[in-house]
């Protein structure tokens, strides 16, 4: 939900609410910046009966001159120094009060004489009986948060109770959502289910738990034989056939309801969704998709997001798309010419099922989903489009890179034509060896900021050292970003998300089993998307900049780790033209909220 203060002494805040997050920015007339040290920020939640200031990170040099990474703060002593801010630690379908106290003078004399700016929100409930429920893992097990919770130690080498809370909070109920789809299901009722990784124990054995209750269960599984020899010699076995076959003979599920999607070995069966069809007559009713993979990595490691969906005429076409994909259609075997006609005649089953919108004219409001593979790069290109025709603010996560469709598309973009572009990547964007597919560098000058996966590798001031999803034993391939999602002006009335299994490239479109949805008009689900979106960008934008630094001769005593002292330094980072000032921009121009 969408809030906006009372304007109070030249301030006036905005609020976005998803369900633990919740992302705020302040708009200041000049007369108001005028000697402002920050804001010391107040919580109320009435359904814990607590009000305190809330905690910060910096601090003040001349107050602490030497923090660790012990420190913690409150932002009555320590204010936050921005105009753009986030509480993290909300709580779903909550009320909550928040109060935004100016401070100025000196950090050792703070002059509190000025009114706070008081604006009410309520969170998003976590499990609703909307048409939409959405859920975020934590995606930050390089954080300052795990490291002071449970020492950078692999959650396998923590006693069971510690090492369960460690799993707990890295899932952040993501888990427990796609129990209660699976629990959901009665006995009368079936469930349609297609997975790339299958490996995940419990999601196995509550699909037999299922089974045993006499749900119809039948299961898509990848058991594609794809393995390899390196020129090495060094044996590559397929994945994740071995692993998914394992967990369906450990969970015993009915071997009869297995199902093996072993064609098209060179592609990959990279869905990860479950139908729900009820009753005698197995009406499809409600849809599980996202991008989550059925591994503890998935689930607990790298950003992902699981996406309930209750709507009929979806869980329809999902339904007549997996009966599509139980046929095991595409290549077999080695006759080349026989395989491509199979395969195109697949695609164009495949483009069939839904009328694929073609332009962002084409989005009718509500859901619309869209299933791969299918022939050319139209879809791609509509997703490129939706990102680059974005009139105030568009957001992307890539896990695999910037495909080169999108930087075609932003490098001619500026800061005064154009909406402000983030994008989340797994690794940082740069050149590569190939000459055919020359770099295109997309910045700043094209409004469009990145960051990537990255973790502080050293201890530096209270910063304490990090670890990271592989180190800790959760990921190998993906460590970081592995959501895909994309967000076209999401503070606006009309907003558009688009979200699924499929990376935002050419395989994902036209070679492999992929499912998208593209939600047009949900102002709930856009703000779950963007205040989660803004969790993980700011999380990871502050170590990737660190990252950027590193080789760079830095002094100790950088006054950029400690809070500005003369109200003057930190405002000039909201100059007109930088990243923080757009961002405030964004939220001004925000629609559809509740004003006080």
């Amino acid at each position: 939900m969408r809030f906006k203060s009372n304007s109070v002494g030249g301030f006036q805040v905005s609020a976005v609410a998803g369900t633990n997050t919740v992302s705020f920015a302040i708009e200041a007339t000049a007369a108001a910046r005028k000697g402002l040290l920050g804001f010391a920020v107040e919580r109320s939640d009435p359904a814990e009966n607590q009000r305190y200031y809330m905690y910060g990170f910096k601090v003040f040099r001349s107050v602490i001159p030497q923090p660790d990474k012990d420190t913690t703060v409150s932002t009555y002593d320590h204010p936050v120094q921005s105009f753009v801010w986030d509480d993290f630690t909300a709580k779903p379908a909550r009320d909550y009060d928040y109060w935004f106290h100016p401070l100025h003078g000196k950090p050792k004399a703070l002059d509190r004489s000025a009114k706070p700016v008081q604006v009410k929100i309520r969170t998003e409930p976590l499990f609703s009986d909307d048409e939409h429920d959405v859920f975020f893992n934590r995606g930050v097990a390089s954080s300052q948060a795990y490291t002071r919770k449970f020492g950078n130690r692999k959650p396998d080498e923590l006693p069971p109770a510690k090492r369960q809370e460690a799993l707990d909070w890295l899932s952040r109920e993501l888990d427990e959502a796609i129990l209660k789809f699976i629990g959901s299901a009665g006995k009368a009722d079936a469930l349609r289910c297609c997975f790339y990784e299958f490996r995940y124990e419990p999601v196995a054995d509550a699909l037999r738990g299922a089974q045993k209750k006499g749900v119809d269960v039948r299961i898509i599984i990848d058991a594609k034989n794809n393995g390899r020899t390196d020129k090495k010699g060094k044996v590559h076995p397929s994945f994740p056939r071995a692993e998914n076959l394992a967990m369906v003979k450990k969970a015993g599920l009915l071997a009869k309801t297995i199902i093996r999607r072993d064609a098209n070995p060179s592609k990959i069966q990279h869905n990860k969704f479950m139908v729900l069809l009820k009753g005698k007559k197995k009406l499809p009713a409600e849809v599980w998709t996202g991008s989550t993979n059925l591994s503890v990595g998935a689930i607990t490691g790298q950003t992902n997001v699981g996406h309930w969906l209750r709507n009929a005429t979806a869980a329809e076409l999902f339904n007549d798309y997996w009966e599509l994909l139980a046929t095991n259609p595409g290549s077999k075997g080695k006759d080349a010419a026989g395989n491509r006609k199979k395969n195109a005649a697949f695609r164009a089953r495949v483009e069939a099922l839904v009328d694929t919108p073609k332009s962002r004219d084409d989005i009718h409001k509500g859901v619309t989903p869209v299933f791969s593979p299918r022939a050319g790069l139209a879809v791609l290109d509509l997703y490129v489009r939706l990102v680059d025709d974005a009139g105030t603010y568009a957001a992307v996560t890539l896990a695999f890179g910037v495909n080169k469709l999108f930087k075609d598309q932003l490098k001619n973009n500026t800061p005064d034509l154009n909406g402000i572009v983030f994008l989340l990547l797994e690794k940082k964007d740069k050149a590569n060896d190939r000459s055919k597919d020359p770099f295109v560098a997309i910045n700043a000058s094209n409004n469009v900021y990145k960051a990537w996966g990255a973790y502080v590798k050293d201890p530096v001031y209270q910063w304490a050292k990090e670890t990271n999803a592989r180190a800790l034993g959760l990921n190998t391939h993906v460590s970081y970003v592995h959501s895909k999602f994309l967000l076209m002006d999401p503070l606006s009335k009309d907003p558009i998300v688009v979200t699924g299994s499929a990376n935002f490239s050419g395989p994902s479109t036209n070679a492999n089993d992929e499912n998208m949805l593209i939600i047009r008009g949900n102002l709930r689900v856009a703000d779950i998307y963007f205040t989660e979106f803004n969790r993980l960008f700011n999380h990871y934008y502050a170590r990737a900049v660190w990252e950027d630094r590193s080789g760079r001769a830095e002094k100790k005593d950088d006054a950029s780790h400690f809070l500005d002292e003369t109200g003057r330094e930190w405002l000039k980072k909201y100059a007109r033209g930088t990243l923080r000032a757009k961002r405030v921009a964004a939220f001004a121009k925000m629609d559809g909220f509740k004003q006080q």
